[in-house]
């Protein structure tokens, strides 16, 4: 895919959602943490259904403290792989306390140091609460970008860098949930939705995918 192309890309999805949002629901940069943290390998749908009562009385670090392991295991195990992420989240917690006076590090390193936050959970955070222009790669924008031909790499940080280099600045902000719900909606993974994508003049897979 060349610049131009590349270009009326983000040009057609800003059309179409020109304010796009997480569907991660949160009232503060720590309740964005905890459900982003809560949120690998687990739906935003239930990852929202678990903090709508959890964030009720655990919407800061010192409240989710004082939960404990089981209250809060109790909270998310509709969730999966609870039993880590509510010690992760109680690590992470003490950590907030302790070194950043409560409050969610606006830093990627400070981010990185907490226990569970990875690249791509420190890239949400730092795109979606503090407006950088990140580019954190989850399986349906490492799909979308293969596929597409916008970004081909093996690796989700090679599709980030990639991501990177070729994404105009002025759709940066943005383009993490642009490519998020155009592969969780339209670009699926056992069945692209190639005859209604708004994407399709430019993208490298629908030639030999169009239905006949």
């Amino acid at each position: 895919m060349n610049a131009p192309a590349v270009n009326w890309f983000f040009t057609t999805l800003r059309s179409a959602n020109p304010e796009p949002q997480t569907e991660l629901v949160f009232a503060s940069v720590f309740e964005l943490l905890t459900a982003v943290l809560l949120s690998a390998q687990a739906t935003d749908v239930s990852v929202n259904k678990a903090t709508r009562t959890l964030f009720l009385f655990a919407n800061t670090p010192q409240k989710m403290l004082n939960l404990g392991l089981t209250g809060l295991e109790s909270q998310i195990k509709t969730i999966g792989l609870y039993h880590s992420k509510a010690r992760h989240l109680l690590q992470t917690c003490q950590i907030l306390l302790e070194q950043h006076s409560g409050q969610v590090p606006r830093t990627r390193a400070g981010l990185e140091a907490l226990p569970g936050v990875g690249r791509k959970t420190a890239n949400v955070i730092l795109n979606v609460a503090f407006g950088e222009p990140t580019m954190a790669v989850d399986t349906h924008i490492f799909r979308l970008g293969n596929r597409t031909g916008l970004a081909p790499g093996k690796t989700p940080m090679a599709v980030e860098l990639k991501l990177l280099e070729r994404i105009p600045a002025e759709f940066m902000e943005h383009a993490h949930h642009w490519l998020i719900l155009h592969g969780r909606y339209v670009c699926q993974a056992r069945q692209p939705l190639c005859w209604q994508c708004a994407l399709a003049p430019v993208c490298d897979f629908l030639p030999k995918n169009r239905p006949q």
